[in-house]
């Protein structure tokens, strides 16, 4: 069996994490740690893991952490994932960080996050744990960096056209729904806030840290700059993203060309569900799984492809990728225990 960590056990991802690697046949949860009032058993602060899980989940300490387990999820707030990994990473472990700390080059972290990064020396050494599109770099990874959950819904959306050439990389907009979950576990953010509760809004409207690590990605796919004109909304649910992107056709391609690019990107991927002509991604097909699902149109006339896209933003999104990719590292079956 192997021996896995979770540092950072209590906030939405840390207990999604917590409950697939639970039920994971091939690996045991020996470490939880989470800053805490009180240590106790995880079943205690999560009820619902009762009769499942029942270790302590203690204030942290990476000392004592990396004595005890051979793959650790760093479910921890940007900027600090980066004190934690090098020693975990010192001391041959394997890292999935589902932080930002190791997604962008050293430039762009610092200036979207603003904070100096202390890690500068793993930034080159992570992979970027997008399973669909990276496969055979994670194989052989020690680090990863597991995507943001807006990214995922966008870039597996839109990477397989840029790596085709249909569309064009200049003007690539991204409108973006997001349930409440998606900002973390904080006091007072629930759907009774009278700022959520029937309410519908847009939010750092072009000003987004999602935005250059699409672009960075992304570029990986056509060999030059592309330009996300990306705005994000939050919807009064809990959990779900919803990404409708638009972009423009080059050289009069139609749906049929459109759609055999995907189909043929993905024929592998178990957790993509290509929707058939005229139907559309719905949040509630996706919640609680890993699944993306996409749906597109095409308007020859106007020369645009829409691409809908969906995702549970904490499984898809964050949990359920990493321990994805935790399954393709170990060489264990992708879907198992999810």
């Amino acid at each position: 069996m192997l021996k896995v960590g979770i540092i950072g056990a209590t906030g939405y991802t840390g207990e999604a994490l917590v409950k697939i690697l639970a039920g994971h046949k091939n690996v045991k949860i020996t470490v939880l740690q989470a800053i805490v009032e009180k240590e106790a058993p995880i079943s205690e602060i999560f009820p619902h893991l009762s009769g499942k899980i029942d270790l302590i989940c203690k204030n942290p300490d990476v000392e004592e952490a990396k004595k005890q387990a051979d793959v650790f999820f760093l479910s921890l707030p940007h900027t600090v994932s980066m004190a934690v990994a090098p020693a975990l990473l010192k001391a041959g472990k394997i890292v999935i960080d589902l932080s930002a700390d190791y997604r962008l080059d050293v430039s762009e972290y610092e200036k979207w996050y603003g904070a100096k990064h202390k890690d500068k020396a793993n930034i080159n050494e992570a992979v970027y744990g997008l399973p669909e599109l990276f496969k055979n770099k994670i194989k052989k990874a020690k680090l990863i960096a597991n995507p943001g959950c807006y990214p995922t819904s966008v870039i597996l959306a839109v990477a397989p056209l840029l790596e085709k050439g249909l569309v064009y990389s200049d003007y690539i907009i991204c409108d973006s729904k997001s349930g409440i979950s998606g900002a973390g576990r904080k006091p007072g953010w629930n759907l009774e806030n009278p700022d959520i509760k029937d309410n519908f809004k847009a939010y750092k409207v072009n000003s987004h840290q999602h935005s250059p690590e699409m672009e960075q990605i992304l570029k990986r796919f056509c060999k030059k700059d592309v330009n996300v004109i990306f705005v994000p909304h939050l919807l009064p649910i809990e959990r779900g993203i919803l990404s409708t992107i638009y972009m423009r056709i080059k050289n009069g391609a139609g749906y049929e060309e459109i759609i055999k690019v995907y189909k043929e990107k993905y024929k592998d991927c178990p957790f993509v569900r290509i929707k058939p002509q005229g139907k559309f991604p719905q949040i509630k097909e996706v919640a609680l799984t890993n699944f993306f699902d996409i749906g597109l149109a095409v308007d020859i006339n106007k020369k645009v492809v829409v691409v809908v896209g969906a995702i549970d933003n904490l499984l898809k999104g964050a949990a359920g990728q990493a321990v994805q990719n935790m399954n393709i590292m170990c060489g264990f079956d992708e879907k198992e225990g999810l």
